[in-house]
């Protein structure tokens, strides 16, 4: 039986982001809607809501909130094909 191969974010709607905090720690994968993207302003909307987000986890955990030092977009993930039964792709 094959495997089904995950869709891309984009057709989603959405587009992933990797967010590097002031301290150094990173965070992969951050979800922002494709709406929010483009046109003049390109991907600065990302680093707006990335932070809402941020904030709103901080709220909750009650921690303090981490500075972001850069977003940038995450690399598409590779496709992987399904193995046939002998294990070949």
């Amino acid at each position: 039986m094959a495997k089904r191969i995950k869709s891309k974010p984009l057709e989603r709607g959405s587009v992933l982001f990797d967010v590097v905090y002031e301290d150094g720690s990173q965070a992969s994968n951050r979800r922002v809607p494709v709406e929010m993207l483009g046109g003049l302003d390109g991907d600065g909307p990302a680093r707006e809501m990335i932070a809402a987000q941020d904030e709103a986890i901080a709220q909750k955990s009650g921690r303090p909130q981490r500075s972001i030092r850069s977003v940038t977009r995450s690399p598409a993930p590779e496709i992987k094909l399904a193995r046939d039964q002998h294990g070949r792709s």
